[in-house]
């Protein structure tokens, strides 16, 4: 039987108008009020969802229509309609960026859209904007809209006027820095590098209550109900790890982990247990190793630093236990890594090569890899490139519809070490993922 919830997917014209700060914003104020809220975030992204999962107090998952695919999407909201008293969707991109998008999403699950347009170099335009948001694809199931870094209260009455729809108007939201979440590459920096984070959170949720939005309440959220279907069993490779304990790095370096990851190893039977390369002096006991995606290149001198740790990967490598590492677990795998500013700091040797850092970003996207004789998707999110002589074994490929700016992600094979800047979605194929943590690499 279908689950009523209501729900909500937060959407905006395009990237940097607002979005988290809304979602954030929102998740909080329900949270705080005592309603159970749950949070997911539209397409592949590691750093949102540290804010979201802060603001509402529970884990927030990715949603996509091809990387983790549709009954994946119905599954999780299926299972999050029957705890929560509110299911928020933030948005990717612009409502109607990428194949699939945010729309299609909303669209196929029924979900109500809140646009969130930064109106603070805009008037009468707000209306256009936010009328073409609303009919420019037929059946989308529009809530409404909210300005977001307005100026003052005569800027937002400006706004509440251009529109067509006056019933639309979810109110506005003034420019200011208690409430903005800072940003570097690849995104917003993570809730628990600030002090200061939940009380940003709290400004944003306390600014957000004296909107129309933030002044819903429990009945009024019914007008965004939703029935979530159940979905069709699906067959999974529960067992395949069971005995294997899994070493998972986690830390300021290593933080690109999707939850969904953790908790599809755990499915497979997997232990894990988690370690700091930063901190730490020797990997815990395991059969396997995890390196995730992170941010290596800002605490590079550290890991330098750390010969205990780089000794103990050596170790695990030279007993032929097997290693997946993505994107910046594979960096730190290599010889040598170039910052930014020119400086090189060695790494942990693992690997033949030289990563450097650079300005530009050098691959995104949503893509496949095959591997372990299956398919795994997932995406590419880099600024670096490396230079080996290791010849790859596999090269990723572009998801349907789309194309690459360049060649795909190499897959490099060294002894029962996989590596490559592809992050891997581990439900899209879970026998593949366990594969990772099991074969030694030939």
């Amino acid at each position: 039987m279908p689950i009523p919830c209501p729900a909500i997917l937060i959407a905006a014209p395009a990237s940097g108008q607002g979005k988290t700060t809304v979602a954030c914003a929102l998740a909080r104020l329900h949270a705080r009020q005592g309603r159970r809220v749950r949070v997911f975030k539209c397409g592949p992204d590691f750093l949102d969802p540290y804010w979201l999962a802060l603001a509402s107090g529970a884990p927030v998952h990715q949603l996509d229509l091809w990387m983790t695919g549709e009954a994946d999407c119905a599954r999780r909201l299926h299972e999050a309609a029957q705890e929560a008293d509110l299911i928020i969707v933030e948005g990717v991109m612009g409502l109607f960026d990428g194949q699939p998008s945010a729309a299609d999403l909303a669209q196929r699950f029924g979900l109500p859209v809140l646009a969130v347009i930064d109106a603070g170099a805009m008037a009468g335009t707000f209306g256009a904007l936010a009328w073409g948001l609303q009919h420019y694809r037929e059946g989308l199931r529009f809530a409404g809209v909210m300005a977001n870094r307005v100026a003052s209260d005569s800027h937002a009455a400006m706004l509440e006027e251009s529109l067509r729809a006056p019933g639309k108007w979810l109110g506005a939201l003034m420019r200011s820095t208690a409430v903005t979440l800072p940003e570097r590459h690849l995104g917003l920096v993570m809730s628990d590098e600030l002090g200061d984070a939940m009380q940003r959170l709290d400004a944003a949720a306390d600014a957000l209550a004296a909107t129309p939005l933030g002044q819903m309440n429990g009945d009024d959220l019914q007008a965004w109900a939703v029935p979530f279907a159940a979905p069709a069993a699906s067959a999974f490779s529960a067992g395949a790890l069971q005995g294997c304990t899994v070493a998972v790095a986690r830390d300021a370096a290593f933080c690109f982990i999707y939850a969904a990851n953790l908790d599809c190893l755990r499915e497979l039977g997997a232990e894990l247990v988690f370690f700091s390369p930063l901190t730490d002096t020797a990997l815990p006991a395991c059969d396997a190793l995890w390196l995730p995606g992170g941010y290596p290149e800002l605490h590079a001198e550290t890991l330098a630093a750390n010969s205990a740790m780089r000794a103990s990967v050596e170790a695990h490598v030279r007993a032929g236990k097997p290693v997946w590492a993505e994107c910046g677990g594979m960096m730190a795998l290599f010889d040598e890594l170039q910052t930014v500013d020119g400086a090189s700091h060695a790494m942990w040797g693992v690997l033949p090569g030289r990563v450097t850092m650079q300005k530009r970003l050098a691959a995104l996207g949503p893509q496949q890899l095959d591997v372990a004789g299956g398919t795994l998707r997932g995406h590419t999110f880099h600024y670096s490139t490396c230079t080996t002589p290791l010849q790859p074994a596999a090269h990723t490929e572009a998801a349907p519809g789309r194309k690459l700016r360049s060649g795909g992600e190499a897959l490099y094979v060294s002894g029962s070490v996989r590596a490559s800047y592809f992050h891997a979605w581990f439900a899209s194929n879970p026998a593949v993922a366990a594969q990772l943590f099991l074969e030694q690499a030939s």
